[in-house]
């Protein structure tokens, strides 16, 4: 018994060096998902790993936005509103520029959501994601920081999972979703493109960010990456949802490699429907 000590004090003064000359400690599991629903019938056509379980949406959330941004008429078509970048939004280089709806979506421009928002007001961006059904609908925001306009969707009170990304996608393909024909219109337009093996054309949405650890901060070894949207073969469509979620830093967002990978692997994936 005191020999078995010894080895736990032991295992545990050089886990503490460990981490204390900088490296990092063994973090939890990683999380991944795939799932494709048929739109017509919405069931299961492939369905990997836990799909069950909701996290902040990050940039998949400008799908929605742009259907309630269409639908409030503060977006108009692909190329308009175009609004100019403002020093005082204090955003990456690469964000600081022009941006129309077609480069807020390729791009991923956060500042151009976050003006969406604002336009819209928080009743009415709160009416919308209630009456979208749009994962857990919790818009409140940080604890304590009165943010939800801004910041819900972005590793805050919003929350969805996989399951939930592809049900809310089949909604508003079948026209299940409380919108005009123009703004489902001018959002198939904006969503960006990518040609998968065998024909599939893809179109979908990145999504990057972080967990937070228990003091509510970033957690930089646990990237989170999502990749949600529709495939389009002949006359089928189908709708998918991938999530990452790793245990270690990634030296680009997490969400590039979710996307990449989904796009090499659809042919093969499809073969099973």
């Amino acid at each position: 018994m005191v020999f078995c000590r010894r080895m736990f004090l032991g295992f545990s003064f050089g886990m503490t060096a460990f981490v204390s000359a900088g490296f990092p400690a063994f973090s939890a599991e990683p999380i991944h998902c795939t799932v494709v629903i048929d739109e017509v019938s919405g069931d299961a056509l492939y369905r990997k790993g836990q799909c069950g379980e909701a996290f902040s949406p990050m940039s998949t959330f400008k799908l929605p936005l742009a259907m309630m941004g269409y639908e409030a008429g503060i977006l108009q078509d692909e190329s308009n509103p175009r609004w100019d970048y403002r020093a005082e939004l204090d955003r990456p280089k690469r964000e600081r520029k022009a941006t129309d709806p077609t480069i807020w979506e390729k791009d991923s421009i956060v500042w151009y959501s976050q003006e969406i928002t604002r336009r819209l007001g928080e009743r009415r961006f709160a009416d919308y994601v209630q009456r979208f059904g749009y994962g857990n609908r919790d818009v409140s925001g940080n604890p304590g920081r009165k943010d939800g306009l801004t910041q819900s969707w972005l590793m805050s009170s919003l929350k969805i999972s996989p399951d939930e990304q592809v049900a809310f996608l089949r909604h508003f393909l079948s026209g299940g979703l409380p919108i005009s024909e123009h703004a489902t219109a001018m959002t198939l337009a904006i969503v960006p493109h990518f040609a998968a093996g065998d024909g599939w054309d893809i179109q979908g949405k990145t999504g990057s960010g972080f967990m937070r650890d228990k003091a509510g901060k970033a957690d930089r070894s646990r990237p989170l990456g999502w990749f949600v949207g529709w495939a389009t073969k002949d006359d089928r469509r189908v709708i998918f949802a991938r999530l990452n979620v790793a245990n270690r830093p990634s030296d680009q967002p997490l969400s590039i490699s979710t996307r990449d990978s989904l796009i090499a692997e659809f042919a093969g994936i499809a073969t099973r429907f």
